[in-house]
């Protein structure tokens, strides 16, 4: 099982990095006009994809001018916030669009779904990045036709580390500059 589930999460990023690449280095743009500027960047991350911002805050390699978001902080027109979420249909994060969207806030969105008219998230966000996850990536080895292993929280992480690639190069090269 282990072989099919490596496999399947070679798919799974490859599909994202097929589709997804420019929104990755949009995102990474966006986050960096704070960094480069006065402003902070705050990963708003629901439920299991809380594991994302850990990580940035928490994890070896930090993301340079994180701070921890919770829903009481105060966000700025020189902010930016990444909304991480399983999908796009998630009430708190639909809410927290809205808010950053009517105080002319940029914000970028992670969820599963594709960006379509359908989906509010989308269409409020400045960028949105799909993790390409319809359900289960595995057969579960006793049930006809049933998938387990839905494996948004690794798509969440690979998505990031992405970002964090291109975001880190581009605030070195203005380091550099400086």
């Amino acid at each position: 099982m282990s072989k099919i589930l490596t496999t399947q999460l070679n798919g799974l990023f490859q599909r994202i990095v097929q589709s997804e690449e420019e929104a990755i280095e949009e995102t990474a743009r966006l986050l960096a006009q704070a960094a480069i500027g006065q402003g902070t960047i705050y990963f708003a991350c629901f439920d299991e994809l809380q594991a994302v911002e850990l990580n940035a805050l928490f994890g070896a390699e930090p993301f340079s001018k994180l701070a921890k978001w919770t829903p009481d902080t105060l966000i700025t027109d020189v902010d930016r916030v990444c909304i991480f979420t399983r999908n796009s249909d998630h009430q708190d994060a639909i809410s927290l669009a809205k808010t950053l969207y009517d105080e002319f806030i940029p914000f970028a969105v992670i969820a599963s779904e594709p960006a379509g008219e359908s989906n509010q998230l989308s269409e409020l966000a400045y960028t949105y990045i799909s993790m390409k996850i319809r359900g289960g990536i595995l057969p579960h080895p006793t049930k006809l036709g049933e998938r387990i292993v839905v494996p948004h929280l690794m798509a969440a992480l690979f998505i990031y580390e992405a970002i964090k690639m291109s975001y880190d190069e581009m605030i070195s090269d203005d380091d550099e500059l400086e």
